[in-house]
Parts: structure tokens; C-alpha cells; sequence
């Protein structure tokens, strides 16, 4: 599967897009979209990036953690439930099987792979260190278990749902990972004078002459 427009758009929401380093909740130089490395090196203090670098070191770097879901799953999911996935597993890093640590070691992967999904819900709660990381968790958590039909997901548990480019969202088959999005058609219903309007048209409007005798 691949992250959908809408998982990406709300993982750049929640990593936020900075071209200048900072240190994040845990003391950890980032810069970009939530980027630590660049070419295998940490990000060092004083570092910037263009807008074009910062685009070009997500896409990159979000491809190694759809890589990473992929590889951990091995039960077919819905397109929200793989987006929540990627987006906690760009948190909380890849980790490994053995020894037991970040996506592809947690409690929460193994319940899905086990068909508990209700207990991978909860699991995915279990990650709320540091206290910072706790609303996005809860997001990540909601957007789990909430189809795209039913809600959009949130950057963070106390905010509004994020926005797409187009106001209808079809959410197709769980094993069509992109939603389609699609303006709206909408006809217009005429009104009392629209339709005066057009029975004076067809009573006395423009009509062939009649035929001379």
C-alpha cells in the first residue's frame, strides 16, 4: 500500500515544516518534516534547508517508513488504518523485531497482525512519552479506528479535522489504497419565478410563424 493524499497531508500537519533546525520534544535536532538524518548524518544545530530540499528530504524519508508498515503488516488493512500506521511509525521510528522496539517491534503491530484491532487501538495509546506526544496519539489513535467516509483525521486530538483539495472524498474498496477526490455536481432547482419564467417562454416566446393557408 502507499500513504494516501489525506495520510500526508495530516502527517506533514502533525511533524509541522520547519528549514531551520530545532531541537523537537525530546532534544533531538530535526529540521524539514520531522527529518533527524540527512545521508546517514544527524541534523546538527545551525543547519538550514530550501523549501524544494525540505520537500525533497520528506519524500525520501517517508518512503522508507511506508516501506517499513508494509513489511511489518501481514494482514490486508484499510487505507486509514495503514495512514495512522505510517504516521506513528514516522514517530517512533522503525525499531526492529528482535529486540523488541519502535513500529516493527510493538505490542500494537503484533495485535493486528493476531486480528485484534481493538487492542491494537489501545496499544498505539501505550506510546504517550514524552506527555507532548500524547494528543497527537490520540489523533493517531482516532484516525485507526475512523474510516476517511465516516471523518477526516486531526493533527492533534483537540483540533479540526484537516483540509483537502476537493470537497467530496470517496473512499472505495480497503484494497484501493488512494482516495478519490472529486469536485461536486450540483443542479440548481428552479425556483417559483424560474418557473414563470418558463411557462411565459413557452406560452409566448420565440415560435415558428404559422403556415399560410
Amino acid at each position: 500500500m502507499e500513504l494516501s493524499p489525506i495520510g500526508e497531508a495530516v502527517l506533514i500537519a502533525r511533524e509541522g515544516r520547519r528549514l531551520k533546525a530545532y531541537k523537537d520534544s525530546v532534544g533531538v535536532w530535526t529540521i524539514g518534516i520531522g527529518v533527524t538524518t540527512i545521508d546517514g548524518k544527524p541534523v546538527t544545530a545551525g543547519m538550514t534547508i530550501t523549501s524544494a530540499q525540505c520537500d525533497a528530504l520528506f519524500d525520501v524519508t517517508v518512503a522508507r517508513y511506508v516501506s517499513a508498515v508494509n513489511k511489518g503488516l501481514k494482514v490486508p488493512v484499510s487505507q486509514n488504518v495503514f495512514d495512522a500506521l505510517v504516521s506513528v511509525c514516522y514517530n517512533i521510528g522503525i525499531g526492529a523485531a528482535a529486540p523488541r522496539s519502535g513500529f516493527l517491534g510493538s505490542t500494537f503491530l503484533n495485535r493486528i497482525n493476531a486480528g485484534d484491532m481493538a487492542g491494537a487501538r489501545d496499544a498505539i495509546l501505550m506510546w504517550n512519552k514524552p506527555a507532548a506526544i500524547i494528543a497527537r496519539r490520540q489523533a493517531e489513535a482516532e484516525q485507526f479506528v475512523t474510516s476517511y467516509a465516516q471523518s477526516l483525521p486531526r493533527q492533534t486530538s483537540g483540533s479540526k479535522p484537516i483540509k483537502v483539495a476537493a470537497p467530496v472524498i470517496e473512499v472505495l474498496h480497503p484494497e484501493v489504497p488512494t482516495p478519490v477526490i472529486a469536485p461536486v455536481t450540483v443542479e440548481a432547482k428552479p425556483n417559483v419565478w424560474m418557473r414563470l419564467m418558463r411557462w411565459v417562454d413557452d406560452t409566448w416566446g420565440d415560435r415558428p410563424a404559422a403556415r399560410a393557408a
